[in-house]
């Protein structure tokens, strides 16, 4: 144990030394830890991925100042809390573009025009929300869109779990026969939310 910190000391004075070397070596160290704590949270490869990734570059940009003799254990750790909380904030209330234009591209849309259909699909997601009852909007934006648990829900709304279920498949049902109405069909409206269960 004392070794394994030993060599993580030299490592970090390496690093602030511009040590490509002991930048790769603090990288293998931390990196398949830093990713399973970040799917913990996101639970998707490529989110994680960039969070490790992001991560590491803020530790290399940062090398100089950073204060840390001993290890980077909490440093590299609170660095990708943040960066998940960024993350969480950047998409909340607005479904992935990707999913969109994937579902564009199974009707054969070009990808010059995703945008703008794109930024148009929010318009009516947004409008739709607005539109339901503020009980089932709300359990929408927090159990689909903030990711939280029914049973986490009904704390914070102070509802019965079955309750949140109810007004979630109803507000849901609601939501995609608005959207329906406006064009897009229920397809794309599933696409988005499947993958946020």
């Amino acid at each position: 144990m004392k070794a394994t910190s030993t060599k993580e000391d030299f490592l970090i004075w390496l690093l602030k030394h511009d040590s490509q070397w002991a930048f790769d070596n603090l990288y293998k160290m931390y990196a398949h830890r830093l990713f399973a704590f970040a799917m913990e949270y996101c639970h998707h490869n490529e989110t994680a991925e960039e969070i490790v990734e992001d991560t590491f570059i803020w530790i290399w940009n940062h090398r100089h100042a950073i204060k840390q003799e001993k290890t980077l254990f909490n440093l590299v750790f609170i660095k990708a809390r943040h960066l998940l909380i960024n993350a969480y904030r950047a998409t909340l209330n607005s479904p992935r573009f990707e999913d969109y234009v994937d579902y564009a591209n199974t009707l054969g849309t070009d990808e010059q025009g995703s945008q703008m259909e794109y930024d148009e699909f929010l318009r009516i997601i947004r409008k739709g929300l607005d539109w339901l009852p503020p009980t089932q909007r709300r359990v929408i934006e927090l159990v689909r869109f903030e990711q939280k648990s029914v049973k986490e829900v009904a704390i914070l709304l102070d509802m019965k779990d079955q309750s949140v279920r109810n007004q979630l498949s109803l507000g849901l049902k609601r939501l995609m026969a608005f959207i329906g109405r406006s064009g897009y069909g229920v397809f794309s409206v599933l696409l988005l939310f499947l993958n946020k269960a």
